[in-house]
């Protein structure tokens, strides 16, 4: 692993000091989960943005249009 410095404010230290304390975990690994379930969100945002449009399209546009498209 590789080490990140951030600077964070005293508040968002807090949160994350107690959401550590809640979970059992240290700081440096609920900082690491927040991180990288932040980027999978934006990773996912980038990926719907790009097929979005694409879908419609194609008229898949609802949940139920997904499905009938992949059962």
């Amino acid at each position: 692993m590789e080490t990140l410095n951030l600077r964070l404010t005293p508040s968002t230290k807090r949160r994350i000091a107690r959401l550590a304390k809640t979970r059992g975990l240290t700081v440096s690994d609920v900082a690491r989960d927040l991180l990288e379930r932040a980027l999978t969100v934006e990773e996912f945002r980038a990926l719907r943005a790009r097929t979005v449009p694409q879908a419609s399209a194609a008229g898949v546009v609802t949940d139920d249009d997904v499905f009938r498209a992949i059962s």
